[in-house]
């Protein structure tokens, strides 16, 4: 999706209040966990509640009164830099635990839910959407796209997901680990990028509580899913003949991040 920067549409919310006004004063990770919280208690006490219909349809509403575009030209869409962040949030709120709780036992939906209402703005983003940093022999720690692009096999991933906490081995970085390279004194620059997301992850846990669960995984192995459910399937068994070599690949039917924000223009500017 194109961000600009620019004068939205000017269009009046009621007598006195300029859109204008709502934009410069709208707080996006704000938003993001009030809906959250809303939507985790319209599930509980409304049988029928529709969660993924019900985001879908406030974030088009939202982008048809915001945004800045010409009608039926999805092409010319663009939002505001404070409404940058708001549909990733709520891409990654439709496939959260908040939201998708098919796997979660009643009693780990009711603790996920009680801590998204206890915990400040900073730590629910983060159980929303969770941030991924990389390690690497070319770089220092940086953070990188919540993307399975982001999987590289000379690289190792730490994940924040605030109830988990996730390292993650390329595929070499695994092989060189279990081959003991870390163990040789001609290989300390290894043992450092070893060691550096742990002590990363370490921090993490001691800062938080309840103490988040922590998984170290290599890519392919069975604990990888705890990574791979939480990325943004830009590249599944579908579009596998364009994936790069050494990265990997998301079997599932979701859409990606791109095709959702391509729908949501399409429907937005229809609107």
């Amino acid at each position: 999706m194109r961000i600009r920067a620019t004068t939205v549409s000017r269009k009046w919310v009621d007598g006195s209040t300029n859109t204008e006004e709502l934009v410069e004063g709208f707080d996006q990770e704000t938003a993001a966990v009030v809906l959250a919280r809303y939507i985790s208690l319209k599930m509980e006490i409304e049988e029928e509640f529709d969660a993924t219909r019900w985001l879908d349809r406030s974030l088009i509403r939202l982008c048809s009164r915001f945004g800045d575009y010409r009608k039926d030209d999805p092409s010319s869409f663009s939002l505001h830099s404070n409404f940058s962040l708001f549909p990733q949030f709520m891409f990654n709120l439709r496939r959260s635990q908040f939201v998708q709780v098919f796997n979660n036992s009643p009693d780990e939906t009711a603790y996920f839910r009680m801590l998204l209402n206890r915990e400040s703005i900073t730590n629910s983003v983060a159980m929303i959407q969770p941030s991924l940093i990389s390690f690497s022999f070319d770089s220092p720690p940086s953070p990188v796209f919540l993307d399975v692009a982001s999987i590289a096999v000379d690289r190792i991933l730490l994940l924040d997901a605030y109830f988990s906490v996730v390292i993650f081995h390329g595929m070499t970085i695994a092989q060189w680990r279990n081959m003991c390279y870390q163990n040789q004194p001609e290989h300390q620059q290894f043992a450092q990028l070893l060691q550096a997301p742990q002590e990363e992850a370490q921090v993490i846990i001691n800062g938080r509580f309840p103490v988040p669960r922590l998984v170290v995984c290599d890519q392919h192995g069975s604990q990888a899913r705890f990574l791979l459910a939480k990325l943004n399937p830009s590249a599944t068994y579908n579009s596998a003949h364009d994936v790069p070599p050494g990265s990997d690949i998301i079997f599932t039917d979701d859409v990606s991040f791109q095709v959702f924000c391509e729908h949501l223009q399409r429907l937005a500017v229809q609107s």
